[in-house]
């Protein structure tokens, strides 16, 4: 019977130990929520100045703890309201449809990156991304606001022959203008940002002016919105971009905005700042030197929320979920450069040594200042790509 007596023994032993067992293993779970809920994000009733972070001796861990947190109370108070506001939200970077939902109140114009405007080899037009729109979310983020969504229509893989054919050809124009038009009141968006002049790299100024104008008059006949996208005017080394104040002139009448890309200012070999402030200003100024004209409003100064990885091999965009990783990971000291008006920070990895420039409050706030002195709106490529306290400035 001993053995009898040692297995009873045993089974005792066994129960005994059970709540040990799965108190250890409660522990873990407990200690993995608590981890989740110091990750989570913590929403507060004070914007990024009282919190004192609009700084230029930033620190990276206030960056790494801070960059998730914006003040709640005013995710519908527009502070930027000395001009109008656009924001571009893309499909790869879907934490800007999010953004868009939670700040629409702060933006007069969201623009999708959706669509495709294609000339096809018969000579037909057609648009392409459809699959993209999402109405849901485009009543989501215009729900009792004044906020329009104006989708983005490129020109996308036109050919020198394609843009022949079109400025040609006046009946080809009408019928590209209506494809274009057809969609944007098929899907009732207020508009569109059309993006071709970077495509056709100054050629036949004189041709797509034209075929502009009316393109704008037609949409304005239907009562939609449109801006342009145009590339700076200035380049590095004092050299000129494609677009002249004279072509500026020829257009300010016809379009109701302007989203200049004021942004990529440095090379893809070159770790320069991305977008300095004085190369802002003088983009400005190059189109509309007459800081009391009318047209000074419609140029949209353009601000990056997305930076870069300069490394001895060349350098990469990086987005806003990547620089906290470099920051988590580094621990880096972040220098503050007042004639770019950018903090960089430097790290070691494995291409040799890395200079990394992106976007800061204190950074955004000297832009969102030369945007209010010069008297222009901003347009900001692209939500997805910044950090949520960001939208605390607008």
């Amino acid at each position: 019977m001993s053995w009898q007596v040692t297995w009873v023994l045993v089974i005792l032993l066994m129960f005994t130990l059970q709540p040990q067992w799965s108190d250890s293993t409660l522990s873990k779970k407990d200690k993995a929520s608590k981890k989740n809920k110091e990750n989570k994000v913590k929403l507060t009733t004070e914007n990024v100045f009282d919190r004192g972070l609009v700084t230029e001796t930033v620190k990276a861990k206030d960056i790494s703890r801070e960059h998730k947190s914006y003040c709640d109370t005013e995710k519908e108070l527009r502070n930027f309201d000395s001009g109008e506001v656009l924001g571009y939200v893309t499909p790869w970077n879907s934490h800007g449809y999010d953004i868009a939902k939670i700040f629409g109140n702060k933006f007069t114009y969201i623009s999708p990156v959706w669509l495709q405007v294609k000339r096809r080899p018969m000579g037909d037009f057609v648009i392409e991304g459809t699959h993209d729109i999402d109405k849901g979310w485009m009543e989501d983020v215009t729900k009792g606001r004044s906020v329009k969504i104006l989708p983005r229509i490129l020109f996308d893989s036109w050919s020198s022959h394609d843009f022949h054919m079109l400025f040609s050809n006046e009946e080809n124009q009408k019928e590209c203008i209506q494809t274009m038009l057809s969609a944007v009141k098929s899907y009732q968006f207020g508009g569109a940002v059309l993006e071709i002049w970077s495509q056709i790299a100054g050629h036949r100024k004189s041709e797509v002016i034209h075929f502009l104008e009316h393109v704008a008059e037609d949409f304005h006949a239907s009562n939609k919105k449109v801006i342009l996208v145009l590339p700076p005017p200035a380049l590095q080394r004092n050299s000129h971009g494609t677009v002249t104040q004279a072509d500026f002139d020829a257009l300010a009448p016809y379009f109701d905005a302007f989203s200049l890309m004021t942004y990529d200012y440095s090379g893809p070999m070159s770790p320069d700042p991305l977008s300095p402030v004085k190369w802002i200003q003088q983009c400005i100024e190059t189109l509309v030197p007459n800081s009391s004209s009318p047209y000074r409003r419609k140029v949209l100064l353009g601000l990056n929320f997305y930076g870069k990885d300069y490394h001895p091999s060349g350098g990469n965009h990086i987005v806003g979920s990547q620089y906290i990783d470099l920051l988590t990971k580094h621990k880096p000291k972040l220098t503050w450069d007042r004639k770019s008006g950018e903090h960089t920070f430097e790290y070691q990895g494995g291409t040799g040594d890395h200079i990394v420039t992106y976007p800061t409050l204190k950074s955004l706030q000297i832009r969102l200042n030369l945007a209010r002195t010069l008297g222009t709106g901003i347009a900001i490529w692209e939500l997805g790509q910044g950090l949520d306290y960001f939208y605390d400035l607008l």
